[in-house]
């Protein structure tokens, strides 16, 4: 009998049998709060009925038209209304079905477009588990361990982690720009740099937002030296940050953005945009694929874009991730092991460290088994583990916002106890 890898470790016990809104629902009937949202993909909630009513009429009519061979409506109409909320310069689209692809067919786009191998990306960064994405990946080595040689040309420089480093956000910003300087200076000239690849926050890397100063210092240097800046917005995308865009909170113009997660609900669909010159330069035969940009998906997607508009979510998401981190904040001035809560809308983690100021992924791991017991569904991520992060669907209401944070207390008083 055919079984599930043995490798994959489920972060919760919980056997879903149905989903609505911000609640998943067990076999037994048992009712939880989902503050992972299928780690941030489920923007609309779960099973939305105006999403749900979007995929069922596509089922009915066409399921799969594969877009090298023929064209479809929904494609077109989604790529009309990307065209509304994208920057104006990023006019022309490529889709795919997940995040790393996504992410590969970038690296591809920078290489011919420039002519040039080399790409930066920054430490804590996470862009995928395929080998190019593998390579650009320095979230822990859980993501790149026992695959090499990875992909070549790739160079890591420091990301502003100010608590990291115990410093301030400023001078965390002066060291990541000036040892991006010296990267540039002696392993990775410029001449043979094609991209600065960049997360505006950092996900699987401790939910860390970028400062103005750095990006913009990134996209400085990046006119300075013809390097493509390109801004992985697989997970901040799509409201989550309370912008539509991660890089709106820093007034910064990427030039290829990454888009997936919460892009169609949960429907597989991603996509780079890029200026139609830029996208040009493609090599002829190196965009394409089986799936990208599947009807259904496309749907899908179309109506998560209305159901964002039309109920106000991205502006719901910055009151309610403000509500979320004030109510954070407090219980972690109950609870120093807690050191830290930061983040951008609901997009929030929380640090936990020991006294000595280490990170203490022990009790992270036990906060969030023990917000699970209490029906609040979490995920850990940082380099090791220490940071509970929530990413609830952007339909959260006060109610869900405070009865989370109650069993969040709940469930870190219990740790503290222990």
């Amino acid at each position: 009998m055919s079984h599930l890898s043995p490798v994959l470790k489920q972060a919760t016990p919980v056997l879903a049998s149905r989903g609505e809104g911000v609640y998943l629902y067990d076999e037994a009937g048992r009712r939880y709060l989902d503050f992972t949202a299928g780690i941030g993909v489920t923007s609309t909630g779960h099973c939305h009925p105006r999403v749900v009513r979007a995929a069922q009429e596509q089922v009915a009519t066409l399921i799969h038209a594969q877009y090298t061979t023929v064209l479809h409506r929904p494609l077109l109409r989604l790529s009309e209304r990307l065209g509304e909320v994208l920057p104006a310069t990023l006019d022309s689209l490529f889709y795919v079905n997940s995040g790393s692809e996504a992410v590969e067919a970038a690296i591809r786009l920078a290489r011919h477009a420039t002519g040039r191998q080399n790409i930066v990306v920054f430490h804590g960064s996470f862009h995928g588990r395929t080998m190019g994405a593998a390579a650009l990946t320095t979230a822990g080595p859980k993501f790149r361990a026992g695959i090499g040689p990875l992909m070549p040309g790739v160079a890591v420089a420091p990301f502003p982690q100010a608590y990291r480093y115990g410093w301030d956000e400023a001078e965390a910003t002066r060291f990541a720009l000036r040892e991006l300087d010296y990267v540039l200076a002696t392993i990775c000239p410029p001449a043979d740099t094609a991209a600065f690849v960049v997360e505006p926050m950092l996900g699987e890397g401790g939910y860390i937002p970028a400062t103005p100063e750095f990006l913009a210092g990134l996209r400085e240097r990046a006119d300075r030296h013809d390097v493509l800046l390109v801004v992985d917005e697989v997970q901040t995308g799509f409201g989550r940050t309370g912008r539509f865009w991660g890089h709106e909170h820093f007034d910064v113009r990427p030039d290829v953005l990454i888009t997936a997660k919460g892009l169609a609900s949960g429907f597989p669909l991603s996509a780079i945009a890029a200026p139609t010159e830029l996208m040009r330069r493609a090599w002829p035969g190196s965009q394409g694929g089986t799936y990208g940009g599947n009807a259904v998906a496309c749907a899908a997607a179309l109506a998560t874009l209305e159901v964002i508009q039309d109920e106000g979510l991205v502006d719901n998401a910055a009151e309610m991730g403000q509500r979320l981190q004030n109510g954070l904040r407090k219980v972690a001035a109950d609870h120093p092991m807690v050191g830290d809560v930061r983040g951008l809308g609901l997009m929030v983690g929380n640090e936990f460290s020991t006294p000595e100021g280490e990170p203490d992924p022990q009790r992270a791991q036990r906060a969030q088994q023990a917000a699970c017991e209490r029906g609040l569904l979490l995920l850990t991520c940082g380099a090791h583990g220490q940071v509970v992060r929530m990413i609830p669907p952007l339909v959260v209401n006060v109610d869900q916002i405070d009865e989370a944070l109650a069993l969040w207390a709940d469930a870190v008083a219990t740790v503290d106890l222990g």
